[in-house]
């Protein structure tokens, strides 16, 4: 994330960069010298303050425990399982543009007298051109094959293992879904949802992923952003209109309302409330 370069006043606009395109080129002291930014072979470059390590530049990253400088991204660690979900789509259609089975296997019979069971080369490719033409692809699915004496059509299937790229599929994004911190009961793949442990899964997906996710980028941003405005300035957000959070909340008030070993103004400030004269005895 870029700031609009102006050095006299607060930023008035914010980019995000592609990653792809961020080189950071190390200092001496342990932090970086320069964020240089290229596209179409110009390159463009943010200067890192030695004394406090501020830049027009804000770096945005997860642990990576290979690499002191660049963030390791949830897609990398799921490279395997997204590559898997991909060739497990590329065998579905494949199977699917061959009628979900092999094409079968054609064999030459032999004559009674052990003669023949072959076929001369301008045979063969014949035959070949004939099927290619004809009975391949899914707009040729179930046309009856003709077939000259002496030759056979033998049916070649799958065997169930085999044709399980279904359960393949929702493995890997089981596994994609892990990796990004969403709990795959939200993916909708049957068999793993039901309305609790649905309304679970949502919960666990704000309290565990978009929270924390929010809480470090607002961080990160009263750190870098807010000061240009002002020193008493703080970034937040607005917890209470999560509605998702509501039931738990509910419970949290009731909790509160109903302890007998707080204060009014105990209860009033466990929920950011000012004080209320006489509020501090016991009921």
């Amino acid at each position: 994330m870029v700031e609009s370069q102006n050095n006299r006043k607060p930023p008035t606009e914010l980019y995000l960069l592609r990653p792809d395109r961020v080189e950071i080129v190390p200092g001496r002291n342990n932090v970086p010298y320069i964020y240089r930014y290229t596209i179409n072979n110009n390159g463009y470059d943010f200067k890192v303050d030695k004394l406090t390590g501020r830049s027009a530049v804000l770096h945005l990253k997860t642990f990576n425990p290979l690499n002191d400088w660049y963030g390791l991204s949830p897609i990398e660690a799921a490279a395997y399982s997204i590559d898997q979900h991909n060739q497990a789509g590329a065998w579905n259609q494949a199977m699917l543009q061959n009628g979900a089975r092999p094409s079968g296997a054609i064999v030459v019979k032999s004559a009674k007298d052990g003669s023949g069971g072959s076929l001369s080369q301008e045979q063969y490719q014949r035959l070949k051109e004939q099927i290619n033409d004809h009975y391949s692809g899914s707009v040729n699915a179930g046309r009856p094959i003709l077939l000259e004496g002496g030759l056979e059509w033998k049916e070649m299937s799958l065997s169930p293992r085999d044709m399980d790229f279904i359960e393949s599929k929702h493995s890997s994004a089981r596994d994609i879904a892990l990796a990004f911190g969403v709990p795959p009961q939200l993916l909708g793949i049957p068999g793993d949802n039901t309305y609790s442990n649905l309304v679970e899964a949502r919960l666990s997906l704000w309290e565990q992923t978009v929270l924390p996710t929010l809480e470090n980028i607002i961080c990160h941003l009263n750190s870098w952003l807010t000061p240009k405005f002002g020193e008493d300035l703080c970034l937040s957000y607005d917890k209470d209109a999560i509605e998702i959070l509501m039931e738990k909340r509910q419970k949290l008030w009731k909790y509160v309302e109903n302890a007998s070993f707080m204060t009014l103004n105990e209860k009033r400030e466990a929920f950011g409330l000012p004080p209320l004269p006489g509020g501090d005895e016991l009921g």
